[in-house]
């Protein structure tokens, strides 16, 4: 008999397959949702306070009442739910908060509900993909910088547009642009470009979500005396004259990319980087 999988709902814990919500939840009705997609290796939580950072500045932002005690209560909630689903290798936390029952557009009050969800990984480290992804552009929709464009939401239908249409066009992952042509992200990652061995992403005023590892890997490579520069604005066309692509995320890490459209891609600095970044962030790193 397979063991139960819980899930941890407002500080209560509940199998994973209980319903604990009907149709008026303002997730539901209207994306009114901010989240977290949060690395771990067993009790070693990976960024954790720098995930709940941007999640509660999120939160002020769109008007969510933040809980007394929220970070100390989440964490003992985390290592409390990762103990009972028994996750003690590589895992993904999601952790979700959204505004509870109540109003249309307009709601009636501000307080909130979170939830807290884990799934197995393969690897309990940061790993680079052996194999190269290809990657695309998304151009029907496009991703307008805004002051909540750089935090998770609930309303994620450009992303799944995008991911519908890589599916389509055979690729493994697509580009999106903003409404200024400019490139500011993939479907759930940062985009990293290098050229003669300096690197480039995209500023955030792009429109670009504030990765967690996207700062990781800034970090990193100042760690490695690499010339970096955050505050890029990179056109579709500085893809084929790059001579390295990654997209990052705090799930993945960092994964390279091999080809778009008929240029072809190198991945000597993400494996560096990649290397140094498991260096710095798990107590015993993979040799």
């Amino acid at each position: 008999m397979p063991s139960i999988k819980y899930i941890y709902y407002n500080g209560n814990l509940y199998p994973s397959d209980t319903s604990l919500w009907g149709a008026e939840n303002r997730a539901f009705r209207y994306g009114d949702s901010l989240f977290e997609t949060i690395h771990a290796n067993g009790t070693d939580i990976q960024f954790l306070y720098e995930h709940l950072n941007r999640l509660m500045n999120g939160m002020q932002i769109i008007g969510m009442l933040i809980p007394n005690d929220f970070k100390s209560t989440i964490e003992k909630n985390i290592n409390y739910l990762i103990q009972k689903n028994k996750a003690f290798s590589g895992t993904r936390i999601r952790l979700s908060v959204f505004r509870n029952d109540g109003g249309f557009y307009t709601p009636t009050k501000n307080t909130v509900s979170y939830l807290i969800e884990t799934s197995p990984l393969d690897n309990p480290y940061y790993q680079i993909n052996r194999k190269g992804l290809k990657i695309g552009i998304y151009e029907a929709i496009k991703k307008s910088p805004s002051i909540i464009s750089s935090f998770k939401t609930g309303n994620a239908l450009p992303f799944i547009m995008a991911a519908n249409y890589k599916t389509k066009m055979n690729w493994d992952d697509c580009l999106l642009l903003n409404d200024r042509g400019n490139l500011v992200e993939s479907i759930s990652s940062n985009l990293f470009l290098v050229k003669d061995n300096i690197l480039m992403t995209p500023s955030l005023e792009s429109g670009s979500v504030a990765g967690i590892m996207r700062e990781k890997v800034i970090e990193t490579a100042i760690d490695l005396k690499l010339t970096i520069y955050d505050d890029c604005l990179i056109k579709p066309k500085q893809l084929l004259e790059a001579d390295e692509i990654f997209l990052t995320n705090s799930i993945s890490g960092i994964r390279w990319i091999v080809a778009f459209n008929e240029r072809r891609y190198f991945n000597k600095t993400s494996k560096l980087l990649v290397d140094r970044l498991n260096q710095n962030t798990f107590e015993f790193p993979p040799q």
